[in-house]
């Protein structure tokens, strides 16, 4: 886990090392552990190393084989490297490290592009040929690790994180009026390869990028997961279903314990977390470090799941961490949240894993998480009133449930300047509904949210505020394989038991009842979603501030409106507008944006 960045240049210039060292800079915290550069010509990489397999030297980046004529930086972890690695050797490929970085790049001199076909684990890759002069950019099939890209006539430069290419200069940070409409109608998410700024693009996940010498290049996408029911599941009773999940979640937690320092988990108390650290348990892993985070009630809304956690924690034994946070710790931490989203997320719990994520770095580097179960396994509300309706039927509804504003409201809130002729976000929402490989309304709810907002929202928070504090988080839930299968499921059993009705049969198998059988919780921020007191007055300040009035997103009339009474509106998904509106202006701002 790691922190990459570089520039191609196209124009016949020398890639600039220097602007390579500067995007380098605010990488530090995603790879504490080493930084390392190459440069060769109109090429140069740069990279920040977090140590998890092969603490040598010789699983340091960028990596660099003269015998293939082979360059790659990497970001992420494979859980098969071992297995691919022995294939390898068997094709007569000699290695001089054991690393999973080594693995990937003998793998792409033996199957090329198709290489990201034999990867099981996440990953951002960018490898170099040296005679071609071909550079090549891989993202994982769930998008898990993040790359950014910046292209200007004549370059392309690329790093793990936005900020990262803002740090390099250059870079057009005109709003993009497109994106602005994602993040306030979809609740902050801005699909790829859209984000919040013109001039910066990430790479979409699943995808595969070519960019040749002449700076042309061409892109596919190489994964998706099925919708539909297949012919091989045919027959399956609920019971099969059920087993067959848990034998691949088995498999997913166990891929992930694949580590050269201890692994441990985020424990919040759930249904999801709580498999896992089951699951753990079961495999026969003893003195499980796991992890919790409480905060003070706010408006009479509770802040800890404490309860929950304890029983998994006793049931197994681990080493528990009880983590409470005060509001002026919350307050406090909040600046240092901000500047750790690569984007503006709206999410009440990007604060919450930025603080625990600061405490459990202290003592441990790796850690399996449950985000993606409430994607994969249908545990939203939105998912049931799609029940019986065609993909085509279910937009409405599920633009509905979910949205913030609709295309009319948007009007209220924005300064005429940066309206969209168009209803972009619902427009968007129907093309993915409506793509084949979807039966269903809610086939294709959970498609979307597994391929889109999964990966801007939780997927992204999840990742940022680990590797902001060199916390590296493994994902058990987006194992693609357990992906695959759970897309295939008949969406009444996902539905059932109000959701989740398939996993939760599962975990009554593996662990306590009390856990699952009680009202559905999840990561309470109260201070973020019911404003008061310094987190009220940072939003007004950020709102009323000179850049605010020079930027004029927003109608300032609305704005008043807000202010007036903070906590009235409350968007599908609890959260409130007035911090969501605050949020886009402290992260601007706090990135320099004017």
């Amino acid at each position: 886990m790691c922190g990459l960045c570089g520039e191609i240049t196209f124009d016949g210039r020398p890639a600039d090392i220097g602007a390579v060292q500067r995007m380098s800079q605010p990488l530090a915290s995603r790879g504490p552990d080493g930084e390392g550069y190459w440069a060769q010509g109109r090429v140069a990489f740069g990279h920040r190393r977090l140590s998890i397999i092969d603490l040598s030297v010789c699983g340091s980046q960028p990596m660099v084989d003269p015998d293939l004529g082979l360059h790659a930086v990497f970001n992420g972890c494979i859980y098969n490297y071992r297995e691919l690695r022995e294939e390898l050797i068997g094709h007569g490929y000699r290695f001089s490290s054991t690393s999973d970085t080594e693995v990937i790049l003998k793998g792409y001199h033996r199957w090329g592009t198709d290489v990201v076909d034999h990867l099981k684990g996440m990953f951002a890759v960018v490898l170099h040929e040296r005679d071609s002069g071909r550079v090549v950019l891989m993202r994982d099939r769930l998008g898990i690790k993040p790359l950014y890209l910046a292209e200007t006539p004549g370059r392309l430069r690329f790093a793990s994180s936005l900020p990262a290419l803002l740090a390099a200069g250059d870079v057009d940070t005109t709003i993009d009026p497109v994106a602005l409409h994602h993040y306030l109608s979809w609740h902050a998410v801005v699909p790829a390869p859209l984000t919040i700024l013109k001039g910066v693009r990430k790479l979409p996940p699943a995808t595969v990028r070519v960019v040749e010498a002449d700076g042309t290049s061409r892109e596919h996408r190489y994964w998706n997961a099925q919708h539909v029911r297949r012919e091989q599941f045919t027959g399956f009773s609920g019971e099969d279903w059920e087993d067959a999940v848990l034998d691949s979640l088995r498999a997913a937690v166990r891929r992930r314990t694949v580590a050269d320092v201890p692994v441990g988990v985020l424990l919040s108390g759930g249904l999801d977390s709580s498999l896992i650290t089951g699951l753990l348990a079961e495999a026969g892993q003893t003195d499980l470090a796991t992890y919790s985070i409480g905060f003070e009630s706010v408006g009479g809304r509770e802040g800890d799941e404490f309860a929950y956690s304890d029983v998994i924690a006793e049931r197994y034994a681990t080493n528990h961490h009880r983590i409470r946070v005060t509001g002026d710790e919350l307050v406090g931490a909040l600046g240092h949240a901000v500047g750790a989203m690569h984007e503006p997320m709206v999410s009440h719990d990007v604060v919450a894993f930025d603080l625990l994520s600061q405490h459990v770095s202290q003592s441990i580097r790796v850690v399996q998480s449950g985000q993606g179960a409430d994607e994969v396994f249908g545990g939203y509300h939105w998912y049931p009133p799609l029940a019986g309706l065609t993909p085509e039927q279910g937009v409405d509804a599920y633009a509905k449930a979910f949205f913030d504003r609709d295309h009319a409201q948007m009007a209220q809130v924005l300064q005429p300047q940066w309206t969209t002729g168009s209803d972009v976000s619902r427009d968007f929402v129907r093309r993915h509904f409506t793509r084949p490989g979807a039966e269903t309304a809610v086939d294709a709810a959970l498609r979307l949210d597994t391929e889109v907002m999964l990966v801007d929202d939780p997927v992204k928070r999840v990742d940022n505020t680990t590797m902001a504090w060199g916390l590296e988080a493994r994902v058990p839930f987006l194992d693609h394989e357990l992906v695959e299968l759970a897309a295939a499921i008949p969406p009444e059993l996902h539905l059932s038991e109000d959701g989740k009705g398939v996993l939760k049969r599962v975990g009554r198998k593996v662990i306590p009842r009390e856990v699952i059988d009680r009202p559905k919780g999840y990561f309470p921020v109260p201070a973020i979603t019911h404003l008061q007191g310094k987190v009220l007055g940072l939003v007004k300040d950020a709102l009323t501030s000179e850049a605010a009035r020079r930027r004029g997103l927003f109608r300032p009339e609305y704005v008043s409106e807000l202010v007036r009474d903070p906590n009235a509106e409350l968007t599908p998904l609890r959260g409130n507008k007035l911090w969501q509106l605050g949020l886009l202006e402290l992260w601007l701002q706090q990135h320099g944006i004017d």
